[in-house]
């Protein structure tokens, strides 16, 4: 899927579900950190996401994972840009930047990207917003409670569902009032972004409440902590817990699915559609 392709998916009433393949370009990301630091083997990688069905790739420069330290600017340029222009070079395939910063945003889309991704909803850089605004870009607006550093410090809600809910309203009214046109806007409720391991259930139990928000909605549930410490597994072995969720996701309205697993998301999901539209149904 090219940007255009994925603008005009916006527009659409009837959005087939999409997969967004992740690509970190870091040394410590916490399932697959330092395995794509190396540009080419990133280019290939993304390229492989591609074959195996990805329609977005999502380039990450600078770890979000809990208790992470920021990245400099200079050093989230110096990862991400060679990257995005070698996939550019081979693919018109939609580039989301996964950043913060709006410079390393700007030079981003600058060379090929199409998307932001920001997981602190342009909290952490306000000017996120106008280069969204330049570039008539598609922007992801993620809840995250506290910073990557302290997210998971004993996070806690009165109400988990509306509190997300409203501060994800918020920040789209934010965008809004900014310029951002409404049908550029998708909203993520943050798996793992200052939830504890039942607070991510319950997300992913409610997540039709985000659907009916009547904004596309992004689920990145994969090999997160809440599935390893329910299963007592380790981050690459927990594609069934993914899988799981994501399924449920769909079932629940979910229109783009963040995956490290592509090939393996990519059929399962295939298969739940199938059974999903399925027209012999009996009553």
């Amino acid at each position: 899927m090219n940007i255009k392709q994925f603008n005009d998916w916006l527009l659409r009433d009837d959005k087939q579900s999409l997969i967004m393949g992740i690509l970190n370009v870091t040394p410590d990301s916490f399932s697959d950190g330092g395995q794509y630091l190396e540009k080419n083997t990133a280019i290939d990688h993304a390229l492989e996401m591609v074959e195996n069905g990805a329609d977005i790739i999502d380039i990450g420069g600078e770890s979000t994972r809990p208790f992470s330290n920021p990245v400099g600017l200079d050093e989230e340029l110096s990862r991400v840009i060679p990257v995005i222009e070698g996939i550019r070079k081979k693919s018109d395939v939609c580039i989301s930047i996964d950043t913060t910063k709006s410079i390393v945003a700007s030079q981003a889309l600058n060379v090929g990207a199409s998307i932001i991704n920001d997981v602190s909803a342009m909290e952490m850089d306000p000017l996120m917003a106008d280069i969204a605004i330049r570039c008539d870009c598609p922007l992801i607006i993620m809840h995250m409670k506290g910073t990557p550093k302290n997210m998971q410090d004993n996070p806690k809600y009165k109400s988990l569902i509306s509190d997300i809910k409203d501060y994800l309203l918020e920040r789209i009214d934010f965008a809004v009032s900014k310029g951002i046109n409404r049908k550029k806007i998708i909203i993520d409720p943050g798996i793992g972004f200052g939830k504890t391991v039942e607070n991510n259930f319950e997300i992913i139990n409610n997540l039709n409440h985000f659907v009916k928000l009547n904004y596309p909605v992004l689920l990145g549930a994969s090999r997160k902590s809440f599935i390893g410490i329910s299963l007592n597994l380790p981050e690459n072995d927990r594609l069934e817990g993914s899988l799981a969720a994501n399924i449920i996701g769909l079932q629940h309205g979910v229109k783009i699915f963040r995956v490290h697993d592509v090939a393996e998301t990519h059929n399962a999901l295939f298969i739940a559609n199938k059974i999903f539209n399925s027209n012999h149904l009996i009553n």
